[in-house]
């Protein structure tokens, strides 16, 4: 049996090393790709807090303006009430 050419034991050689590179490259990547999804998932989970935050606020601020709207209306017809009674 003959030895192959020296060229292709040297093309064989750097396909060993680029496929090597490219697994490397391929765990790095998707170690990167890890890393985001995590932060990504604290991005939303943020987002998700902040507009329960929002939603409460806005709650809390409409009941407030209808209490305050009662308040109006309740000092309204006291001070009518004040003019129709002669003491």
């Amino acid at each position: 049996m003959k030895t192959p050419p020296e060229s292709y034991l040297i093309f064989k050689e750097e396909l060993k090393k680029a496929e090597i590179e490219k697994e490397r490259l391929k765990a790095e990547y998707e170690e990167k790709l890890r890393e985001m999804n995590m932060e990504l998932s604290f991005l939303k989970e943020q987002i998700s807090s902040q507009q329960d935050m929002m939603k409460t606020t806005l709650t809390y601020a409409s009941r407030l303006e209808n209490e305050i709207n009662g308040l109006h209306k309740q000092i309204s017809e006291d001070k009518k009430q004040r003019k129709g009674s002669f003491h």
